[in-house]
């Protein structure tokens, strides 16, 4: 006697595969692919990091004049000096993360073009437009992230071993805490790495170009055609107006999100008065900078849509 086989349901099996997942989650495994292959985005700020902490303790063996009992009369002074080392550590992290950027950015359209790997990522099902987004949120958003950790990591364990290294006569561990507030340095370090992204999100929209435009030495097509600009500029008109815009953007995005007011007392507590967010947000060159930004990745998305090899 036959058994009655089971009623086929309605919706395919295979459902589950062919329903479209959220838009967003191409570019999350885009990103992802991104870290996977470029392990120097999160290895070399973890070697900046261990940097920091073995000089702290080589400082317990090679004392840095004036700090210590020089600065004992002067607790303003007192506390810019261990401020030094705070801020040192915090820019040489965000300094590296630059670097790493900025290299990533080069070689990230040239490099698949090279080892003809574009082949194979085009024939997957993500459009070239989420590709490109994808390694433009590598040094707009996952480096500043990581920075903002490691900085704090490093801070944090500044702030622990500084009862070790700081001389028996210099602050106490609670006067320590009081001249680095490490909720008021949280704060202003977030929002700097925020401005600083933003502000350099055009250089990094340029490097992408010419990343996905030039067939070979990838880093002079980025930095000959600005340096050609300033020698004609000055030769021609002897002026510096070019290389004046230059260091504006990569420098002005500070100027112009922080005030710099002298003030009397520790020189970290008027630290979150001197953020001036809606000064940054209405500065004209921010806007620019990010339309630039769009039109350079966009640019760049149409080149990696022709998809030719080197």
């Amino acid at each position: 006697m036959n058994t009655p086989s089971n009623p086929m349901p309605d919706t395919p099996v295979d459902d589950r595969i062919t329903t479209p997942g959220p838009a967003t989650r191409p570019l999350y495994w885009s990103v992802r692919r991104e870290l996977w292959e470029n392990r120097s985005i999160y290895i070399a700020p973890l070697i900046a990091t261990t940097l920091v902490p073995l000089g702290l303790l080589l400082s317990r063996f090679c004392p840095v004049p004036g700090t210590g009992t020089t600065s004992a009369g002067n607790p303003a002074k007192q506390g810019t000096a261990l401020t030094i080392p705070y801020s040192y550590a915090a820019w040489l992290l965000i300094l590296t993360a630059f670097i790493v950027g900025v290299f990533y950015c080069l070689d990230a359209l040239h490099g698949e073009r090279r080892d003809r790997s574009i082949l194979f990522w085009k024939s997957l099902p993500v459009s070239d437009l989420t590709t490109v987004l994808s390694k433009a949120s590598i040094p707009l958003a996952v480096l500043p992230v990581l920075t903002y950790v490691l900085i704090l990591a490093t801070q944090l364990v500044m702030l622990l071993t500084s009862r070790f290294v700081l001389p028996a006569d210099d602050l106490s561990g609670a006067r320590l805490w009081a001249h680095l507030p490490m909720s008021h340095l949280s704060l202003a370090l977030f929002y700097a790495l925020a401005i600083i992204a933003l502000w350099h999100a055009p250089v990094y929209g340029w490097l992408l170009l010419i990343s996905g435009w030039a067939r070979r030495a990838a880093f002079l097509w980025a930095v000959l055609p600005p340096i050609a600009i300033m020698v004609v500029e000055k030769i021609a008109f002897n002026s510096s107006r070019f290389a004046f815009l230059l260091q504006y953007r990569l420098f002005g995005g500070l100027t112009q999100a922080f005030a710099v007011t002298p003030r009397s007392g520790t020189t970290v507590d008027p630290l979150v008065e001197q953020l001036t967010p809606g000064r940054f947000f209405a500065t004209p060159g921010l806007w620019l900078g990010l339309g630039a930004a769009g039109l350079f990745l966009f640019a760049a998305a149409r080149l990696r849509r022709q998809g030719r090899t080197i």
